[in-house]
């Protein structure tokens, strides 16, 4: 029974396959009766080239394509070269119009996380503003008592003294024979 199948070629960790018609039961990097085509998965986007008139040959002969094959066939339909080139041109102008998008998002990304720090800088002057002005008025309040003790001290001096002088006016003197008496 025939397939047609990949045929893995290219270096370690850089596949590239050809796509071939073979005996179903031979190795999958075995003889081959003939190549259809290729296959670069590693390319951006990945490049397919397909024989489709000789693919249509060997599926009318009873050959089977695998799964991935019969994909590569589905998504590659036969193109003229003008088909081509111009879904080519699509393809890149999508990349094209994907990455200016990207490059949009981070810009407005950036724009936004300035104007999140300028905001977060102008809430601290803010912050600060108000803690320097809370600063000064408690500093005015405070000279203001102090002023007003200060004030008071030396009106309360004079005031003090007279009492002294009072309180120790009205005091009668007790002398030492009277207190034990009253004991």
């Amino acid at each position: 029974m025939l397939a047609i199948s990949l045929m893995r070629m290219g270096a370690k960790k850089r596949p590239f396959y050809r796509v071939v018609v073979k005996e179903k039961r031979s190795k999958r990097d075995g003889k081959y009766l003939e190549n259809l085509g290729t296959y670069n998965p590693m390319a951006d986007p990945a490049e397919v080239t397909l024989k489709h008139d000789r693919i249509a040959y060997w599926i009318g002969v009873g050959a089977q394509p695998s799964e991935t094959v019969a994909s590569l066939i589905k998504h590659n339909p036969e193109q003229t070269e003008e088909e081509k080139a111009a879904a080519v041109q699509t393809k890149a102008e999508k990349k094209e119009a994907e990455k200016q998008a990207l490059i949009e998002a981070k810009r407005a990304e950036a724009e936004r996380l300035e104007a999140e720090r300028l905001e977060a800088k102008e809430a601290e002057k803010r912050e600060r503003e108000a803690a320097e002005e809370a600063a000064k008025r408690e500093a005015e309040e405070v000279e203001a008592a102090n002023a007003e003790t200060t004030g008071a001290e030396e009106a309360g001096s004079e005031d003090a003294g007279a009492e002294t002088e009072t309180v120790e006016a009205a005091e009668p003197t007790e002398t030492a024979e009277e207190k034990p008496a009253a004991e």
